[in-house]
């Protein structure tokens, strides 16, 4: 029963050790983008496969 203890004991300061190294990342900038504002211009226009297809005109009489 003791060997339980330890085990969530151990996976709490795990757990609060992953947190803190999040914590830390987020604060000194580790996620923030800064090449993809730059370039998101280029990708701006719709894709042409999301449009409705056109009905085409049959020459065929």
């Amino acid at each position: 029963m003791e060997i339980i203890f330890i085990l969530i004991l151990i996976s709490l300061i795990v757990a609060a050790g992953f947190l803190l190294a999040y914590l830390w990342a987020t604060r000194s900038g580790q996620f923030d983008d800064e090449y993809t504002p730059s370039v998101r211009m280029l990708f701006d226009d719709e894709l042409v496969e999301n449009q409705p297809p056109k009905e085409e005109e049959s020459t065929h009489k």
